[in-house]
């Protein structure tokens, strides 16, 4: 199954990825974001379960699937809403039982974002789950290590994790979750909040994320578009919470108050233009992406769920977001920086991402 899984690396700038003048027209500009580097921060592990690794898994597991075939199953992500793609989400994971399980569905993740030119990735994962099935942390977290190793020394992708809380489980459930995973907070490095936010707001999970900064990890949370009570969760997070990034949370372009405190904390947002990327207001949609760079906040791009978004991972996100939100080249290495300055990595490696994003940026003349 690994071998199916490798992608060669595109980190080395081909040929084809250089110019002399900025991207003028779609093709250059397609070449451009293909060769562009780039770090990943929104991306859920069981979110890239391809519909063919979903079979494979469940053959080697002994389980049976209500699909005769992979498109048939494909054609079964059918949502219009949170709540509705969470269903599919869910049912999806019921393959993942065994460590080799989460090896390989992380081993694939890191395969096709270094084939993207995906230099880092911090990427979430759902323990709670797991657990309720009877599947052992140790099985989760060290399958997901082990394919971060291997990925790190034969195809050159560094990477972290992030574990999420699922804001519409009990706050008891994330709790023991936590616990079960901070002996292993080395192979850690930060907690998120996601899943169904309506009637769950931030606060629900503030001892959580108390316990979890006391333990020397990152604090993230998403506050997704158009829920309920959005801007006061946004300012929760913000303001009580102190997280360290916002995860989605389009809809701050509602509230120049919020940017202004968002912009003055210096706090990075993760734009996920597929499923989030437009904010309603009265009725009519609002380039959410567009608006928070115009305002001059942080923010990155992201690919979130891809093997339920039409298996569009990082570089087809940026194709389409560029010619959505009108994104300029100069943007492109922008949002790139914004995700290298943001990361939480050591300053030297910072600053080596840094400088193959600037030496890019020059070889295609572009100016950010």
């Amino acid at each position: 199954m690994r071998a199916a899984m490798a992608a060669p690396l595109a980190c080395a700038l081909p040929a084809w990825a250089r110019a002399a003048t900025p991207p003028a027209d779609d093709e250059s500009m397609a070449r451009f974001i293909a060769g562009l580097p780039k770090a990943e921060f929104h991306v859920h592990l069981e979110g890239t379960l391809e519909a063919e690794m979903k079979f494979a898994l469940a053959q080697r597991n002994g389980l049976s699937l209500p699909y005769a075939t992979v498109e048939e199953m494909k054609r079964s992500y059918i949502y219009h809403d949170l709540p509705s793609f969470l269903k599919i989400y869910y049912d999806g994971m019921q393959v993942l039982l065994t460590e080799q399980d989460f090896y390989d569905l992380a081993y694939g993740y890191l395969s096709k974002a270094a084939s993207q030119n995906v230099l880092y990735a911090e990427m979430f994962f759902d323990p709670q789950e797991h657990l309720k099935r009877g599947v052992p942390i140790e099985a989760v977290i060290g399958g997901i290590t082990r394919a971060r190793a291997d990925a790190a020394k034969t195809i050159g992708i560094e990477s972290q994790l992030i574990l999420c809380f699922m804001r519409d489980l009990s706050a008891e459930s994330a709790m023991e979750a936590l616990d079960a995973a901070l002996p292993h907070k080395d192979k850690l490095i930060g907690v998120g909040l996601d899943s169904d936010e309506k009637d769950n707001p931030p606060e629900k999970f503030a001892e959580h994320f108390a316990k979890a900064r006391a333990a020397g990890l990152h604090v993230t949370m998403h506050c997704d578009v158009n829920q309920e009570n959005t801007l006061e969760h946004i300012r929760t997070a913000l303001v009580d919470l102190q997280a360290e990034r916002i995860d989605h949370g389009g809809n701050i372009v509602q509230s120049p108050e919020l940017m202004a405190l968002a912009k003055s904390k210096g706090i990075p947002f993760t734009v996920c233009p597929t499923f989030s990327g437009k904010v309603m207001e009265d009725g009519h949609p609002i380039n959410a992406l567009r608006e928070m760079l115009d305002a001059g906040l942080k923010v990155s791009v992201n690919s979130d769920d891809p093997a339920y978004m039409g298996s569009e991972y990082i570089t087809e996100v940026l194709v389409r977001a560029q010619k959505d939100s009108a994104l300029t080249p100069a943007e492109l290495v922008r949002i790139e920086r914004h995700a290298f300055e943001t990361a939480w990595i050591p300053e030297a490696q910072r600053d080596g991402y840094l400088a193959k994003l600037e030496a890019y940026a020059q070889d295609w003349g572009v100016t950010a």
